[in-house]
């Protein structure tokens, strides 16, 4: 499973909406995750730039975007941004592969 972080807004209406009926965001949107093979790490409230932030499972990025497009057309979060992360291993993994390709690549000059 690849791990996205996922951050956004709160439109106007969404913030209205949570005035006049408090509820657990994390709880409203993780069977949305789900929905699309997902899972939902962890979901914060935050201070910022950004109003939520988002940590979620998902085979791959394909798979995700149907949710994040599903939340994105109730015109209640807006500005979401998706990144992939890697674990350190994945990370460590990406490196040694590098370091074999550096010797195979030729650059320009």
């Amino acid at each position: 499973m690849a791990t996205f972080i996922i951050t956004g807004n709160y439109t106007a209406q969404a913030i209205q909406g949570m005035i006049a009926n408090p509820s657990d965001r994390a709880a409203a949107v993780k069977p949305l995750v789900e929905a699309v093979g997902g899972k939902m790490l962890s979901y914060f409230a935050t201070t910022g730039e950004n109003d939520f932030l988002m940590i979620c499972e998902a085979a791959d990025g394909e798979d995700i975007i149907p949710a994040l497009m599903v939340a994105g057309a109730s015109g209640t979060v807006s500005n979401m941004k998706t990144v992939r992360a890697y674990s350190s291993a994945e990370f460590t993994s990406a490196q040694k592969k590098a370091g074999g390709l550096a010797a195979q690549f030729k650059p320009a000059g």
